[in-house]
């Protein structure tokens, strides 16, 4: 079995022959040990160690190996499956491919380049050996994360909180079948700091539509972690409808946590603002020209205990007259702006989520217990963090500040390099020709700053 593997590998090696050039051939052979396709994890390296979430999730997941019996610390363990997310690799897979890669190894700190990273079966291992303790001390792990990032209280901060669908193809636990979809998926929570896009917390849950209860439990947590850290700091909670229950705004209220929330339509609400739809079904007519308007007036749902500030905004377009609601208990603010700015500044954590979930890949929740499904969705959120404050930090200011991770990956990350160990250097030699040349530069000098500091 060994001889047939080395005979593979071998073959493998051979060089073969692409379309040649005049009489010279061309050919291509996979036979470079010292080479990676990954050079851009030795920036995720730099960005992890000054980040710290990677080192916050391992000092509070419990390992009770035994220790002289263990190749791979939590903390490896993390790491390398971080990087490789960031890199494009988000299945554990993938592992058995990437062990051996020297870039990678560097990154998780095998520095002697002799001992292989962890493979699927261990890694697979790990995502399910992580329990319920381990996954709460981790939820709070990322709020602290979170708060860390601030070097002092903000003006302000705003708690975008959504639910994202995450396709299931097997048996997992919490997948229902959810009829706006039409399949069975997970939703998870998502919730991020709408300003900055910063990353809060992110939290398995059923494929349905969330209840008050989750909704409460789960902001309890992060403004209770907030306000121990900055008391005096405005807090506005900022989702669509479905967070809009009657439960959810007594809290919110008795809790001075500020919101502005979509309110599902009604014919109460309609019937409130037809005036003013009137008015710009005949102005569109008339002018052909789109029509927007802004009415804000007191409403009393019939589960609701007072009356609350409702803004409308009615819209006359090609498509026809459109109305939409939202509730608030900011009653200075302009209607206009607390709808424009304000509500519609929550599609940014739209943007978030994409990157969350189609950049890193974080919908690949496939494992059948919903403990490892958190625990993968809690790796993803870390890669998540790491870029995004690579992002923030090394990027600011350059072409790539507002850059996708997509396309941070394929300018940065996915970089050639040749690793050279000496005795007392690891030295990466990359492509004299890569524009990627002064971000490296940027963030080596940034890194030398901050351990200076």
């Amino acid at each position: 079995m060994q001889a047939t593997s080395l005979h593979q590998a071998a073959f493998e090696n051979l060089p073969f022959d692409f379309t040649p050039a005049g009489r010279l051939r061309i050919q291509a052979a996979f036979d470079e040990p010292d080479m990676s396709s990954d050079g851009g994890a030795l920036l995720i390296r730099e960005v992890a160690g000054a980040n710290g979430i990677v080192d916050a999730m391992a000092s509070v997941i419990r390992d009770d190996r035994f220790a002289p019996m263990v190749d791979h610390p939590v903390r490896d363990l993390i790491m390398q499956r971080m990087v490789q997310i960031c890199h494009g690799y988000e299945d554990a897979n993938d592992c058995d491919k990437l062990k051996d890669d020297l870039a990678l190894k560097v990154a998780v700190g095998r520095l002697t380049g002799k001992t292989s990273l962890a493979s699927q079966p261990t890694m697979t291992r790990f995502e399910n050996n992580v329990t319920k303790r381990d996954l709460i001390r981790l939820f709070y792990a990322f709020i602290e994360n979170f708060l860390n990032s601030y070097p002092s209280a903000p003006p302000c901060m705003i708690i975008d909180m959504d639910p994202t669908t995450n396709r299931v193809y097997g048996a997992q636990q919490l997948a229902l079948f959810n009829a706006h979809y039409d399949e069975y998926c997970l939703m998870p929570f998502h919730v991020y700091e709408g300003m900055t896009g910063k990353l809060i917390a992110t939290l398995l849950r059923p494929g349905k539509t969330p209840t008050k209860d989750e909704i409460i439990g789960l902001l309890k947590r992060i403004v209770k972690k907030i306000r121990l850290r900055f008391p005096k700091v405005p807090l506005i909670f900022r989702a669509d409808s479905h967070h809009t229950k009657p439960e959810v705004l007594d809290w919110l209220e008795a809790n001075h946590v500020h919101y502005v929330l979509g309110m599902a339509t009604n014919q109460v609400l309609v019937r409130e603002v037809q005036p003013l739809i009137d008015r710009a079904t005949a102005h569109y007519k008339n002018d052909w020209k789109t029509f927007r308007g802004f009415h804000s007036f007191s409403y009393a749902a019939g589960t609701w205990d007072q009356k609350r500030r409702i803004i409308a905004r009615v819209e006359a377009t090609t498509m026809g007259t459109d109305s939409r609601f939202i509730v608030t208990d900011l009653e200075q603010a302009g209607a206009k702006m607390l709808y424009e700015t304000v509500y519609c500044g929550r599609g940014n954590a739209e943007l978030m989520i994409k990157e969350h979930k189609c950049f890193l890949k974080s919908s690949r929740t496939s494992c059948t217990s919903a403990l490892a499904n958190q625990f993968r969705l809690f790796l993803h959120s870390a890669a998540y963090v790491i870029m995004h404050s690579f992002r923030s930090t090394v990027l600011k200011g350059t072409e790539l500040a507002k850059a996708t991770f997509e396309t941070i990956r394929l300018r940065l990350l996915k970089v050639a390099a040749r690793v050279e160990f000496g005795k007392t250097f690891i030295r990466f030699h990359l492509p004299a020709a890569s524009p990627a040349a002064p971000l490296f530069r940027r963030t080596a000098e940034l890194a030398a700053a901050l351990r200076g500091t």
